[in-house]
């Protein structure tokens, strides 16, 4: 009896502690698994004193104000839902606050509602409870922007630019054949910081758009398996070194219904970048790159003729140029171009002459956002604490001191109030899931209005998270790595590794995140006995210009020798067994991870390669001629990164995985290293999802998260 009851209460205890790991479900899903980090949404300032927010379950605007006074239900889903039905004349359903909501002045705000048939703009007014004014529009549109006197919006129709006005007129702006695609932000395939295609000018009356001709670039099958007999839906691709994409600009006039394109010389495969209004609406500034991508010139244009005005300078580089932020003007005469020439990106003050005023570039900070401008001083959001950390800073533009706002070391956004007194401030670093308050600029006053409870607390025991350094391979670089300790850890044992890897441009794993910007499914693994390991290596994100550039014309190889660094920095370990650690990634991640299986076959046993680049050859012009050149300009290169002249050195287990409808790494990539692993004798495991595109997404993602968690369990735990 003894016996039994002593093995019963372990028993008992085990099942206490299974239960306290995560399931995949949870580790994928987390938010809709309740382990979701309580936060505000759509956070916007009111008034100078009074901000408002959206709160679960999302049917009420709350506001709050700067003297710590309760919070206030402002506006309910029910009062929207009343007075929506009242102006179109049918019936209205909310779910949820709109979370696009925006306020025009302190009684009324607007937001986008989709009603049956078609689209409006909406003005709601708060003290009457009744909308103020409605434009309708089509129910197809996207990408819509609302005019400055709000007497207009202009969309797209699928690929031609729209306007609808206030009195139900709706004009035409281009009416051009598939394939020549207008006000896109999908032009240049989202490179150089393009996140819209069209531009209102200050005074409303003109509108700047992009003009993507691609019918020259060559059809990409992709097979929809769907149908009874599977259908070719191909897309335009442009392959590096082959025919790209011609991109224009042009404006609308609205009064005399005219479009001017824009007469901008040289190669009609060259990105045209940065696209700013002047405040004056009679010009346009344009960041002219060359196809290379190593010489930028800034020009401008007037908007009456489209004929070039003046060129006010040129940015070369040896490597690249990498204009990512459109001007942003301080007067009629002045603005802020943003450019990593020095080394950081940073700012640089010019006037309308072409002529440098200042700089501001301050430590080893890195720009990231414009929150306030205005002609005396910036506010803006910059990293810290070797790319760990984003701040609010403030710098003065006539003398150029630079100070940091915000104290504590942690990733922040912010919302600034109109006088500049007040800013919403939401933190998380590695012990803070999330803290929202309300701050004086001045620092004397501060409302916290969440500090928000671990989410885990009670329901699972996360793994312990080792914030680390290593050494970079050029034996001076300080690199930020990331540690996970399985559950149970006991430093007598030795235990598996999963080094979980992206490695590549305009990507940073390892923050000042709570966990340290882990995930779900790094504490799944950790829960299952891995020691889970992240590195961010020199090429990837927020650490300057010479960090990320070692990685031109040669992609993969400065990575890889960062990545073995962190394998001697496991193995110096004694808990970690170094004949079993394993890699895992995606996209560049899992070009990492193929990569590193073949070139160091010996100490990765187990891999799993999401979506990866085989060769280069086979991606995109303007990334990938960016860090690559041309495969006709780097032969080399392309040679010594493509993994297909390494697969004879494979001798562990590889899982490659794709999604079949990619339009990013299209299947391509992985087809071809399939083919030749059976060329060379060598057995490679492969897994398709048919209807997923560059990853996989949604309740699907628990299937992906089970098969890699199986993968590396069964051939290396």
């Amino acid at each position: 009896m003894k016996k039994i009851s002593i093995f019963a209460f372990m028993l008992a205890g085990f099942l206490a502690q299974a239960q306290n790991n995560l399931t995949i479900e949870e580790a994928t899903l987390a938010a809709q698994k309740g382990f979701g980090t309580k936060s505000f949404y759509s956070a916007q300032w009111r008034t100078n004193n009074q901000l408002t927010y959206i709160d679960a379950p999302y049917n009420t605007l709350i506001a709050k104000d700067t003297k710590g006074d309760p919070a206030e239900n402002l506006v309910t889903t029910t009062d929207l839902e009343t007075a929506i039905a009242t102006a179109i004349n049918e019936k209205v359903s909310l779910r949820m606050i709109p979370f696009d909501y925006h306020w025009e002045n302190e009684k009324e705000l607007s937001f986008t509602y989709q009603g049956e048939n078609d689209k409006y703009y909406v003005v709601y007014n708060i003290e009457t409870k009744k909308v103020s004014k409605t434009i309708k529009f089509s129910a197809i549109s996207t990408e819509e922007i609302i005019a400055p006197a709000k007497n207009y919006i202009v969309y797209l129709n699928k690929n031609n630019v729209e306007i609808a006005f206030e009195n139900g007129e709706v004009v035409k702006v281009t009416n051009d054949p598939e394939h020549v695609v207008n006000g896109s932000s999908n032009t240049h395939r989202n490179e150089f910081g393009i996140d819209r295609g069209l531009w209102i000018s200050p005074d409303g009356k003109k509108i700047l758009f992009y003009k993507k001709d691609e019918r020259m670039v060559a059809d990409y099958p992709l097979i929809d398996f769907a149908t009874r007999i599977a259908e070719d839906k191909p897309i335009k691709y442009p392959m590096a070194g082959m025919k790209s994409e011609e991109v224009s600009l042009h404006i609308y006039n609205i009064d005399t219904k005219t479009t001017t394109q824009l007469n901008i010389e040289g190669d009609k495969e060259q990105f045209l970048t940065m696209p700013t209004w002047a405040p004056d609406s009679e010009t346009v500034y344009v960041g002219v790159l060359n196809r290379g991508q190593n010489h930028l010139k800034l020009q401008r244009y007037t908007a009456a003729t489209g004929k070039l005005d003046k060129q006010l300078f040129e940015e070369k580089s040896k490597t690249y140029v990498e204009p990512s932020t459109p001007l942003k003007f301080l007067n009629d005469k002045e603005f802020i171009y943003i450019s990593e020439k020095d080394g950081y990106r940073q700012m640089y003050r010019y006037n309308t002459n072409g002529k440098q005023i200042n700089s501001y570039v301050y430590n080893d900070v890195i720009f990231k956002d414009f929150v306030d401008v205005s002609s005396k001083e910036i506010y803006y959001m910059g990293t810290a604490n070797k790319g760990m950390d984003k701040l609010l800073y403030k710098v003065d533009l006539k003398s150029g001191k630079t100070q940091p706002i915000t104290k504590t070391s942690a990733t922040y956004s912010v919302e600034m109030n109109k006088d500049r007194t007040w800013y919403y401030s939401q933190y998380t670093n590695l012990t803070t899931p999330n803290n929202i308050s309300l701050n004086a600029i001045n620092g004397k006053s501060s409302v916290e209005l969440l500090n928000a409870p671990n989410p885990y607390e009670g329901k699972t025991v996360l793994p312990k998270v080792e914030m680390v350094t290593v050494k970079a391979a050029d034996g001076k670089t300080n690199l930020n790595g990331r540690l996970l300790y399985p559950t149970n850890f006991d430093e007598n044992k030795k235990y598996p590794v999963m080094v979980y890897v992206y490695g590549g441009p305009h990507a940073q794993l390892v923050t000042n995140r709570f966990g340290g910007g882990a995930g779900g499914f790094d504490y799944y693994m950790a829960q299952q006995g891995f020691v889970v390991f992240t590195l961010d290596n020199r090429g990837s994100e927020n650490r300057g210009r010479d960090f990320e550039h070692v990685i031109h014309r040669q992609l993969g190889q400065n990575e890889m020798a960062d990545q073995m660094k962190g394998i001697e920095f496991l193995k110096s370990k004694k808990f970690v067994d170094a004949d079993k650690i394993g890699v895992y990634g995606w996209s560049f991640g899992g070009f990492m991870t193929t990569s590193l299986m073949l070139n160091y076959p010996e100490t990765f046993k187990v891999g799993v390669a999401g979506g990866p680049v085989i060769d280069w050859k086979w991606y995109e012009v303007m990334y990938g001629e960016r860090y690559m050149d041309t495969p006709e300009e780097n032969p080399e290169g392309y040679e010594k990164v493509s993994t297909l002249n390494k697969v004879n050195n494979l001798k562990g287990r590889l899982l490659m995985i794709h999604g079949a409808q990619d339009p990013v790494v299209v299947q391509q990539h992985s087809m071809e290293f399939i083919e030749k692993c059976i060329k060379e004798g060598k057995q490679v495991d492969y897994f398709l999802y048919p209807t997923h595109e560059h990853n996989v997404l949604g309740k699907d993602r628990v299937h992906l998260n089970a098969k890699i968690a199986d993968y590396f369990m069964t051939h290396l735990k």
